[in-house]
């Protein structure tokens, strides 16, 4: 006889196991990534070159907590880039408050990302990575402001800014 108690335990490890196939299609996904990419590291020398924050969000496509990222509340002019490798990705003219709690803009800069589905947690997004070092950096909506439509809801700590010269 199953009891609601075996129903529960049977959902919960159902979910463990489905979160564990997604982290591992993420990984072999991020790997697959890898090899397209202009700046590679090894694993080790990515987590000496990035803070351990910055490591779990590129390398392991981790998302930092929501309105924790001082580039959220960055309004200054300038360009955000890759902490990862450097390259440039967003220009501070395409920042909008999403009220999200994390930095969204409505378009990166020309070659700057690369896209690709992402189907882990039971949900069909769009992951945004560097092009050149294939970091993690955010996801892709289309509830975004004009003129695309798009916002690019990305982690602060996966980001540096750059002020323009005057």
């Amino acid at each position: 006889m199953t009891t609601r108690r075996h129903f529960i335990h049977g959902a919960i490890a159902g979910l463990a196991t489905s979160l564990a196939w997604s982290s591992r299609g993420l990984a072999a996904s991020q790997e697959k990534l890898q090899e397209k990419f202009e700046v590679t590291h090894t694993d080790e020398e990515w987590r000496k070159l990035l803070s351990p924050a910055q490591y779990e969000i590129l390398r392991k496509d981790g998302t930092e907590r929501a309105y924790t990222s001082p580039l959220l509340k960055e309004h200054r002019r300038g360009t955000f880039a890759c902490a990862g490798c450097d390259l440039p990705l967003y220009d501070s003219a395409t920042k909008f408050d999403s009220g999200t709690g994390w930095p969204s803009f409505w378009k990166p800069l020309e070659k700057a990302v690369v896209e690709e589905t992402d189907n882990s947690y039971g949900m069909v997004r769009t992951a945004v990575h560097c092009r050149r070092c294939g970091g993690h950096l955010g996801h892709v909506f289309n509830d975004g402001p004009e003129p695309t439509g798009l916002r690019y809801c990305m982690n602060g700590v996966a980001m540096t800014f750059k002020t323009a010269q005057a």
